[in-house]
């Protein structure tokens, strides 16, 4: 009783001294979580970016591809034919980006006769709802892969994915559990998608401080208790066997740098890692884009190969 009296009006310097700490130690715990609640929401709820094209008037006969994501509704694609019964490339967009900042990529693969299909994640670009920083993402792909197969001027069984961080994620996690995925190239991919709240956090200068990054993960996880199963890509990629993979690490940043030579490191061959000296696409110098998107076409040239029938336009 009398410890309990002193906690409740303490007479000694000692008991004030712990009381004062543990009410800051409180305070700080508080205040912690409140930022990072803060930051988790804005993560989840991104800036969308969202880019309109007249599609009867912009150059390669692009179609509109409407598909419904199970759960989050209809959604719509941009779909760039090449040739019939060639694969298709899909260009999964990074955190923060959109299709439209992909347009330049899209139309170099279909000069080399692929078809390429550009879509956005959910609270990204044209798309409503809010991110879950991949874990519900790898559902938006499939979809999006589906409607594409779909159509019968291409090849069901044959698709090549790109994609950054949270794209690459997307695509690596689809590549794992889909048998159509023959070439995968990827920037910056993380091995979970908590590991993207602290790249993030790090981006924002945050990242140092004590708990916040831990105290932001648990909060993620909180917010999406359904996926609190889901494996890392570390885990299982060991059945992409077989599957040639291309992986790229952004030399003007480390943590995401160290992010993706973890997962490579993990990954089986045929495999290979490149340096690429800058990891936003959207803001490469023309002769910087053009280099990057060579390396690109290279690749799916040498490991998924157009072959079929060129398609009229309106098929």
């Amino acid at each position: 009783m009398g410890f309990i009296s002193e906690l409740r009006h303490p007479t000694t310097w000692y008991y004030k001294l712990v009381i004062a700490i543990a009410a800051l130690a409180l305070f700080l715990i508080l205040t912690g979580a409140a930022i990072s609640e803060s930051l988790v929401y804005r993560m989840v709820t991104p800036a969308r970016s969202q880019s309109d094209i007249n599609l009867d008037t912009f150059p390669g006969h692009l179609e509109s591809l409407a598909y419904s994501v199970p759960g989050e509704g209809p959604r719509d694609g941009w779909f760039f034919p090449g040739l019939k019964s060639a694969p298709t490339i899909i260009l999964c967009p990074a955190y923060e980006s959109s299709r439209g900042e992909l347009l330049t990529l899209a139309s170099a693969l279909q000069d080399q006769q692929y078809n390429v299909l550009l879509f956005d994640f959910s609270g990204q670009g044209s798309s409503g709802g809010r991110s879950t920083l991949g874990f519900g993402e790898i559902g938006e792909l499939r979809a999006a892969m589906n409607a594409v197969a779909s159509r019968g001027d291409v090849d069901a069984e044959r698709f090549g994915l790109w994609g950054v961080n949270i794209g690459a994620y997307v695509a690596i996690s689809e590549a794992i559990n889909d048998h159509r995925v023959r070439a995968l190239a990827v920037e910056s991919p993380y091995d979970r998608p908590e590991e993207m709240v602290g790249l993030l956090l790090s981006r924002s200068g945050l990242g140092n401080v004590p708990l916040i990054t831990r105290m932001a993960q648990a909060e993620f996880r909180w917010m999406n208790p359904q996926y609190r199963n889901v494996r890392p890509l570390t885990a299982h990629i060991g059945t992409l066997t077989g599957v040639p993979q291309l992986y790229m690490e952004p030399s003007d940043d480390p943590a995401r740098s160290a992010s993706t030579t973890k997962v490579f490191r993990a990954s089986p061959p045929p495999h290979e890692l490149v340096v690429v000296p800058n990891g936003n696409y959207a803001g490469m110098l023309d002769d910087e884009k053009r280099n990057y998107e060579n390396r690109i076409v290279s690749f799916f040239l040498a490991h998924l190969p157009p072959t079929g029938e060129e398609v009229s336009p309106g098929h």
